[in-house]
């Protein structure tokens, strides 16, 4: 499977400008219908807002759109894509909700709001990156045990569990062009003692 990036959760983010009010909201999806039933959410959570401008970029079908919801053209949804795609999001869609505060904002001023709700509502949901682990495990004895600490740090050794019997085991995950470096250092650094076993590949970030 391809790696790709996405949020971590939903979030949030409220911005203001010379009384107008920018919520900006996002989550990640799956499909279409769901990023339709998220715009759609939003839309009967305020639904005396003046706008809700959207964007949604999704894996399937290489699908990528967006509303300036009767915003002037160019100041609106495209500034919330444009936010997505700066952070390299995909199967994600943004909502930004808005309050018009009595005063026009210009075109620069609403590019600049929409960015800012948009952008500060992917920063508090997080990007994350899904890619290719390889599951493994090691066993060394103590001595060895702290040898190998740099070792699992500089080749990212996620370590899922760590049974301290005679030997010591951790079960975890490496990414998956890191294996043999992993299993390169660890044979140099305790000289051939360490014992690696190989399971099976995850998806995961």
């Amino acid at each position: 499977m391809e790696d790709y990036t996405t949020l971590k959760e939903y979030g949030d983010f409220t911005y203001e400008e010379k009384k107008s009010v920018f919520i900006g909201e996002c989550a990640p999806v799956k499909s279409e219908a769901e990023a339709i039933s998220f715009i759609n959410y939003i839309k009967k959570k305020y639904p005396d807002a003046r706008h809700h401008v959207y964007a949604y970029i999704l894996r399937e079908n290489s699908i990528m759109r967006f509303s300036d919801d009767h915003e002037p053209q160019g100041t609106a949804g495209m500034p919330v894509l444009d936010s997505m795609r700066k952070r390299g999001v995909t199967d994600a869609v943004a909502v930004v909700t808005r309050y018009f505060g009595g005063t026009l904002l210009g075109t620069g001023g609403l590019v600049r709001a929409y960015t800012e709700a948009a952008a500060g509502a992917i920063t508090r949901a997080g990007v994350i990156t899904f890619t290719t682990f390889k599951k493994c495990s090691v066993t060394v004895n103590y001595s060895d045990y702290q040898r190998i600490q740099s070792v699992l740090a500089e080749t990212e050794f996620r370590t899922d569990e760590t049974d301290f019997r005679e030997n010591v085991t951790l079960v975890g995950r490496v990414l998956l062009p890191r294996v043999t470096a992993l299993c390169t250092a660890l044979s140099d650094q305790t000289g051939g003692r360490a014992a690696v076993e190989l399971f099976e590949e995850v998806y995961d970030y």
